[in-house]
């Protein structure tokens, strides 16, 4: 079952964070919203490796049996991986752009080395929640957290669904 798991959860992650990196040129973009579609397909096309990594376990380790269980353990396991290498992908690449992003976004400008100030902002809920999201864009750790926040429901949703539709009691025998 590690095997397999860390296989097709390395194939997954890889994939993930291959198109994590594609979204880079759109995250400090106008149009931001793009990069979000286009991550959160990519994380949706890595879980379709998913599918694969339990019908090989189901094949080749438990000699076509599977039972919804032991599928599910074997999805969640691929998950883990892969929403490893996800968070390892953005923490790694995206730490700066997403930083850089809640600067722009909220009015906080580097002018000419001389340190980041803000803007006057016309709305004083729009600079304390520009400030509030400037100090967690600031924190590896949050980041890593809403990484992982992003990748793990869609694994854990494949690996169910994986389960669900592979699970097989009994080796049917034709004679």
């Amino acid at each position: 079952m590690r095997k397999i798991s860390l296989i097709f959860g390395l194939l997954s992650g890889v994939l993930s964070a291959g198109l994590l990196i594609a979204t880079i040129p759109y995250v400090n973009s106008v149009n931001y919203r793009r990069g979000d579609v286009l991550g959160y397909t990519s994380i949706a096309l890595s879980a379709l490796l998913m599918f694969s990594g339990v019908r090989s376990y189901r094949e080749n380790s438990s000699g076509g049996r599977l039972s919804f269980g032991r599928g599910l353990a074997v999805g969640l396991l691929i998950a883990l991986i892969s929403s490893a290498c996800h968070v390892i992908t953005f923490s790694g690449s995206l730490f700066q752009s997403v930083s850089e992003l809640g600067r722009q976004v909220h009015g906080l400008h580097d002018s000419e080395g001389e340190g980041f100030r803000r803007e006057r902002s016309k709305d004083p809920a729009n600079s304390r929640a520009g400030r509030r999201l400037k100090r967690l864009c600031d924190k590896p750790a949050t980041n890593a957290a809403v990484a992982f926040a992003e990748a793990l429901p869609v694994g854990a949703f494949a690996a169910v669904l994986s389960a669900a539709i592979l699970r097989r009691r009994e080796i049917s025998s034709e004679n």
